[in-house]
């Protein structure tokens, strides 16, 4: 029996998984599994670094197909127009999925005494619902249902109900809902808009983690994290040194057209690059899954790796950013700056049509109308 295993599938699961385990007593590190999914990221190289950082006895790479992948599931997601056969049918889909999911499974879940899932709504989460396989769940981002709650919107249609044959397996359900879920954790149970399954939501501060980490810890993860952390940290100081204020802009996805993204950041950094009158050193920080090649399209600029979270910067000794500016990322967890600015949908209305980014909005407003 193995001690227990996290199934990541973004590199800031990863992160919050090494944080988890840095925090454990020295004598009780080492004996976690990681598996990292291929379903939303490239994570590259960083499974050997994982390897070698010490803190993961093994390693695995998870060939997680999403549900499109499997062409017999689209008859199961048709409107039967009647709620008893659409329920009947949704049972009938989730246990399909988990059944089809099984060969790409790398491991025998059952050979584990804890097993951590970052984003149970995706396939991994119907697979081990369909198994019945009790597991751990984790909030996909930092209070990500403070400000959506995905649970509530994809089961917004009698919900109530819903949750009931959730929470008895009639059907599966994310973020805790389920009956194999043995309880969710969250960042803030106290910035949560809705109630979550009762009993189900466990707090567990991410700050708290961050100020349990030793210097060796810290180590840890910047070199875990950052293949590049010397030449980084050199040039980062070098534009310390030039007296000038360092702007960290993190970029987003956003735009399906890259010109139209790049005119974005071009704007965002021409009307925020600028501190107390002097112009500043331009950091980017490109989203692990912004396309745009900011290396090319912005030259004059230090372009950070994209593949690494944010939050690690803090752990980089010395480093202090004059400000951060972000259109939807929130920097609440970066603390290695002075000045936060972030610009939201107002900006974005300029770009694109508001209802394309204003629907969330929306959607949050229907269900405090429902709860």
């Amino acid at each position: 029996m193995h001690d227990r295993i996290y199934v990541c599938h973004t590199y800031y699961h990863v992160y919050i998984a090494c944080l988890k385990e840095l925090n454990l007593p020295a004598e009780k590190r080492g004996g976690a599994e990681l598996m990292l999914s291929s379903l939303s990221n490239d994570f590259r190289d960083l499974g050997q670094r994982a390897e070698a950082s010490g803190l993961f006895a093994a390693v695995w790479t998870f060939a997680e197909k999403p549900a499109s992948d499997f062409p017999e599931l689209s008859e199961l997601k048709k409107d039967r127009g009647n709620p008893v056969r659409n329920l009947w049918q949704r049972r009938r889909f989730d246990r399909r999925l988990a059944a089809l999911e099984a060969p790409y499974v790398p491991v025998d879940f059952r050979q584990y005494r804890d097993i951590y899932v970052f984003c149970d709504s995706d396939p991994i989460g119907y697979y081990l619902a369909g198994n019945k396989i009790r597991y751990h769940a984790l909030e996909d981002g930092l209070d990500c249902l403070v400000y959506y709650d995905a649970a509530r919107y994809d089961n917004r249609g009698n919900f109530r109900l819903k949750a009931w044959l959730a929470r008895h397996g009639f059907l599966f359900m994310q973020n805790g809902y389920s009956r194999y879920c043995l309880d969710m954790e969250v960042n803030s149970i106290g910035r949560l808009q809705f109630p979550g399954p009762k009993g189900k939501y466990v707090e567990v501060p991410r700050e708290k983690l961050c100020q349990g980490l030793t210097k060796e810890g810290r180590q840890i993860l910047t070199r875990l994290f950052i293949a590049n952390l010397d030449e980084l940290t050199r040039k980062l100081r070098e534009a310390a040194n030039t007296g000038k204020p360092t702007i960290l802009v993190l970029s987003e996805p956003l735009l399906p057209d890259l010109q139209d993204r790049k005119r974005l950041f071009r704007d965002l950094i021409r009307e925020n690059g600028t501190v107390d009158g002097r112009q500043g050193t331009i950091v980017i920080k490109p989203h692990p899954r912004d396309r745009l090649d900011y290396r090319r399209e912005f030259p004059e600029y230090i372009i950070l790796d994209p593949f690494f979270p944010m939050e690690v910067l803090n752990f980089i000794d010395g480093l202090m950013f004059d400000r951060v500016v972000t259109v939807y990322t929130v920097p609440d967890s970066l603390h290695c700056v002075r000045e936060k600015i972030y610009l939201g949908d107002d900006f974005m209305d300029r770009y694109e049509a508001p209802e394309i980014h204003r629907q969330n909005e929306v959607v949050r407003q229907a269900e405090r109308r429902k709860a």
